[in-house]
Order: C-alpha cells, then sequence, then structure tokens
C-alpha cells in the first residue's frame, strides 16, 4: 500500500474537491455525501490527531479514504487520500490538492 497523499485547499472549494476526486473512483458523489460530510468536519483540527474526519468514497475502479480537518484559525482544510494507487490516480490526486489550495 502506498503513502496517503496530504495537502491543504481552501475550505470553499472542498466540495469540488471531493466531486472531482469521486470522479476519478468511479464514484457517484451526491447531496446525501456533502451533506454528511459537512457534519462530519463542523469540529474537526488538524492539529489533533483524533481532531479528523474520514470519508470512504467507494468507486467502481477504486476505494478512497479522505481525511478531512479544518486547519483552525484559517479557511484552510487538510486532507490527506489514502488508496490512490495507480501513478495516474496518484498525480491526479496530487494536481487537485495544489489547484484547490490557489483558487
Amino acid at each position: 500500500m502506498t503513502e496517503p497523499i496530504a495537502g491543504l485547499i481552501m475550505g470553499r472549494n472542498l466540495r469540488a474537491f471531493l466531486e472531482l476526486l469521486s470522479s476519478y473512483a468511479d464514484y457517484a458523489f451526491d447531496e446525501t455525501d456533502w451533506d454528511t460530510i459537512e457534519l462530519g468536519i463542523f469540529d474537526t483540527d488538524d492539529e489533533k490527531p483524533d481532531g479528523w474526519y474520514a470519508y470512504p468514497l467507494v468507486g467502481s475502479s477504486a476505494t478512497l479514504e479522505v481525511s478531512l480537518a479544518h486547519s483552525v484559525g484559517s479557511e484552510v482544510m487538510s486532507i490527506r487520500v489514502a488508496g490512490a494507487e495507480s501513478l495516474e490516480l496518484r498525480l491526479r490526486t496530487d494536481t487537485l490538492l495544489t489547484a484547490f489550495f490557489s483558487i
């Protein structure tokens, strides 16, 4: 198993990030997923080991475990994505993290 891919994104980009990441795993991300994640990340804190929220994206081409936490005092979300095994999926995930941090 490969190491999780970690990075930061702007909180306002979280839904778009998850929707695109889900499409790369062939997972149909929907409103129920988003509602669940919104509730799950409410009290997260990336400085606490137990302050993260994990959500599975179980698609037909990949199963990803996305861990999310607020960077307290900012509009930034810390992200870790486990399960991106192929080189292509790792590259796509890393590119999404980079893009959604800067826009």
